[in-house]
């Protein structure tokens, strides 16, 4: 239960005065819908109306406060012209401008012969000085009322800067008087104040300094967010170990034979790997593990010496995978060692229905099937297994935490789990989302990966790469198109696929295939068989193929305006080429103008083919937020905290938070219970149910 004293902060925002169901919307949308989200909703900008010059020094597109004597008033001879009111001061003249305004309402206000403060934006018209619709009118007297700093908040279409100033200061009077979470030793260390006098300091900022992330008030508040969430990932750690796990010693048989059967020698990180991972699964704890590894790094044979280490046991593995092209690859990948190891593997899917299910089903409830692929069809209720005793995750980021652990609890006993990810993830922001984990990298390309050759061509020259993609579609090669990211919307990005697949096909004819998201499994599941065997020269396609598509004759990867891709992305794209032993190639097709991001990114793309510089160029010109191109529910989505700005806080919170479980894993001292509100406050509830379940 959420404690009491936080149950104002969590009221909806339509608790708010002034705030009616319309408008509730818009703040929704901007900042969310509950009272807390106004709180964390911090200014990103200031209005300072310090400056009170004469008429005549007052300067152009600056915001000022004058005090003016009011001349006389204009009023327009039709709707179309604006409402004037000249006013002066002992230096010169101004003219206050009012479209659509009423005459009663600005003679009532702004009375011929009185003096009134003015406070608003200068502006030049045909020589003169004017200011439209000034923000604040007000008598001498009323001077105070006017806000001299006032905080610029991020807004959405129809909400007023005004009704949300309004909206954030209503949700401060709110805040309660909550319990420290932070140690004596911390706060002085920081300089901090206590978090309800530091979150109405972000809210009132006096200078352009007050709202950088390192300014004092804004560093408590991300420090507070970065505790919550690595603290919430040390109890999940902790409730995944707690149940002992069972030593998987295996007898080595089968990872062996796998070893025989590779056309290749493994790498040195793969052989690290695998150590690490099996010293993990020989243990009495549970094995809680990411594998990090670029594309082509080998991260399937990896994964499969865990899995078959189960199967030495007499136990079973699951791999889940979060597209059904991923499934189908990996299952592709591994069938081959299984059958020739004398081991039943299966498929599993959301397409899988019917009777074909169910003996499925039986299979693996019985313990016949021993390696189970799949996709969330995995994580079903009536998916049930006999003795499962490792699982494998890939592509981790595409799923929450939570289905980390339901994956985990099918086992009925304690399981191994080992997640992978082919987008490698900086290490600041590792901890973020992975920190309740131990992390292997595979930092080598397995023998026989051909580098890529990498060009950048703006997109006036298309013509010349169609050319040259008829050159060598003539000699045996095979192409991927990938379209624009139109925005994050598939419907648009697939227009724009269709509309390039249609200007290829008439210069290629039936050659040309195309893929997206939209069709259905068993129309995407033809094309790629069709490319796959050589029927198809070139694959027009969105990032569907981003990941798990492995045609190893495919040599050229086109992708248009690129700009608009993040560098993860484009580094995964690129990765579907150079599989085979052809010379391969990357065409960044590219709109201008560039923006300097997009520059920067295309160049750290043609420079380098490591993921993991990659990736750390990524998190710096695009933040956390964005880093995997979009939004990713498995990464945490922080609204005070900045992973890359905060390096230093997330690292002293991850310590903090290792050192209060040491001396109270059950958070019951009286900094525990704070720190439970702490949890709520942020609300990783889940962390508080891992911690009363026993």
């Amino acid at each position: 239960m959420r404690p009491e004293v936080l149950f104002p902060l969590f009221k909806p925002v339509t608790s708010i005065p002034g705030v009616g169901p319309r408008m509730a919307k818009l703040v929704e949308k901007v900042a969310g819908d509950k009272v807390v989200d106004l709180c964390w909703h911090l200014p990103t900008g200031l209005i300072d109306r310090r400056f009170s010059p004469k008429v005549a020094e007052a300067p152009v597109g600056q915001v000022v406060t004058l005090t003016l004597q009011v001349d006389r008033h204009e009023k327009p001879g039709n709707q179309r012209s604006p409402y004037r009111v000249l006013c002066s001061d002992d230096t010169g003249f101004i003219a206050l401008i009012f479209f659509s305004a009423r005459d009663d309402y600005l003679r009532r206000i702004l009375p011929e012969g009185a003096t009134r403060v003015v406070s608003g934006t200068i502006e030049e018209f045909n020589g003169g000085r004017q200011m439209s619709h000034p923000d604040y009118v007000v008598s001498p007297e009323e001077k105070a009322s006017i806000q001299i700093v006032e905080p610029v908040y991020p807004l959405t279409a129809g909400l007023s800067p005004k009704i949300l100033t309004k909206a954030v200061r209503s949700a401060l009077t709110v805040l309660p008087s909550l319990p420290e979470w932070l140690d004596r030793a911390t706060l002085s260390r920081g300089g901090w104040s206590a978090w309800s006098d530091a979150l109405r300091t972000a809210h009132s900022p006096e200078a352009i300094t007050d709202l950088d992330p390192n300014a004092r008030a804004r560093q408590r508040l991300a420090y507070d967010e970065l505790l919550a969430n690595q603290l919430a990932l040390a109890l999940v750690r902790t409730r995944m170990r707690r149940a002992k796990g069972r030593p998987l010693k295996g007898t080595g048989d089968l990872c062996a034979s796998l070893v025989a059967l590779l056309p290749y020698q493994l790498t040195g990180a793969q052989k690290t790997a695998i150590a690490e991972i099996l010293a993990d699964l020989g243990s009495a704890d549970r094995m809680l593990r990411l594998l990090q590894g670029d594309v082509g790094s080998g991260k399937t044979i990896v994964a499969l010496h865990a899995m078959l280490t189960a199967v030495e046991e007499g136990a079973q593995a699951a791999l889940l995978a979060p597209t059904e092209i991923l499934a189908r690859q990996h299952y592709e990948t591994i069938r081959p060692f299984a059958d020739a190891l004398g081991i039943q593997v299966r498929l599993l899917t959301g397409r899988d229905k019917g009777k074909a299910r169910e003996a499925l089903l039986a299979d693996l409830a019985s313990g016949v099937v021993q390696l189970i692929v799949g996709t969330h069809a995995l994580l079903q209720e009536d998916v049930a297994y006999n003795d499962l005793a490792v699982a494998v995750i890939d592509e981790q980021h595409r799923f929450g935490v939570h289905q980390r652990l339901t994956l985990s609890a099918k086992g009925g006993g304690p399981v191994d789990v080992m997640v992978m990810t082919a987008t490698p993830i900086p290490r600041t922001l590792t901890l973020t989302a992975y920190g309740d984990m131990d992390v292997s990298r595979l930092t080598e390309k397995p023998p026989g990966r051909t580098p890529i050759d990498t060009r950048a061509v703006p997109a006036t020259r298309m013509d010349e790469v169609v050319a040259g993609l008829h050159r060598a579609v003539e000699n045996g090669a095979q192409a991927y198109w990938v379209c624009p990211l139109v925005e994050e919307s598939e419907v648009l990005d697939v227009a724009a696929a269709e509309q390039r697949f249609a200007a290829l096909q008439r210069q290629f004819g039936d050659r040309v295939g195309l893929l997206h998201g939209r069709m259905k499994p068993a129309e995407k599941d033809a094309v790629m068989a069709r490319f796959s065997a050589g029927a198809l020269s070139i694959l027009v396609a969105t990032t569907v193929i981003e990941v798990g598509v492995d045609v190893p004759n495919a040599s050229i990867m086109v992708i248009e305006h690129a700009e608009r891709f993040g560098l993860a992305q484009l580094h995964q794209l690129r990765g579907r080429v150079g599989r085979g032993s052809t010379r391969s190639s990357c065409i960044l097709l590219y709109g201008s103008p560039l923006s300097e991001t997009a520059q920067q990114r295309l160049k750290v793309i043609r420079d380098t083919d490591d993921g993991f510089v990659i990736a750390e160029e990524d998190l710096r010109l695009r933040g956390a937020g964005e880093l995997l191109g979009t939004r990713q529910s498995g990464l945490p989505q922080f609204r005070l905290a900045d992973v890359e700005m905060h390096g230093d806080l997330l690292r002293l919170a991850r310590e903090d938070a290792t050192a209060i479980l040491k001396d109270d894993p059950a958070l019951n001292s009286r900094r525990g219970e704070a720190l439970r509100v702490l949890l709520y406050l942020f609300e990783r509830d889940a962390a508080i149910r891992y911690l009363t379940s026993g």
